[in-house]
């Protein structure tokens, strides 16, 4: 991973039932560049409700707590439509690794959102990746997530 990735952070981390599996599977990649996840369930495939797995991530965002966190769940649209209900949170729904990298880019998004249901293992690596490797770019785009938080 380049020099600007959150090597050595602790990086919350939940799904629904249907993202379960990919859950699984992206602790693992994030254990093998170093990275600890904490992890707020759900613990098996039995069907959950969502929102109840999508809010812990996004308070420990939005507290402060964390920096960053992933979430999966079926789409990945119900997660993110979730976490975005909090101020500090910037959660984006990424279905391949340049949405993931432009929305650390441009968005400064602090959830990365997952399809669990339409990804194999190898795009959610490149993915989870790309997300982690990626940093603001300022500028410009620094304007634009003032009017978002002035929105708010």
């Amino acid at each position: 991973m380049k020099n600007h990735s959150p090597v050595n952070k602790i990086i919350p981390i939940a799904s629904d039932h249907a993202g379960f599996e990919a859950k699984e599977l992206v602790k693992k990649i994030l254990k093998e560049h170093d990275i600890t996840t904490i992890d707020y369930g759900t613990k098996t495939d039995e069907s959950v409700d969502y929102p109840d797995f999508a809010t812990l991530v996004a308070q420990a965002v939005n507290n402060g707590d964390h920096e960053m966190g992933i979430l999966i769940c079926g789409s990945g649209q119900g997660m993110c439509m979730t976490a975005n209900k909090y101020p500090k949170v910037r959660a984006a729904l990424a279905w391949n690794d340049e949405m993931a990298k432009l929305s650390r880019q441009h968005n400064k998004a602090n959830i990365l959102c997952l399809p669990g249901r339409y990804l194999g293992e190898g795009e959610l690596r490149s993915i989870v990746i790309s997300w982690l490797e990626a940093s603001f770019e300022g500028g410009r785009h620094q304007q634009r997530i003032d009017k978002i938080k002035a929105s708010e």
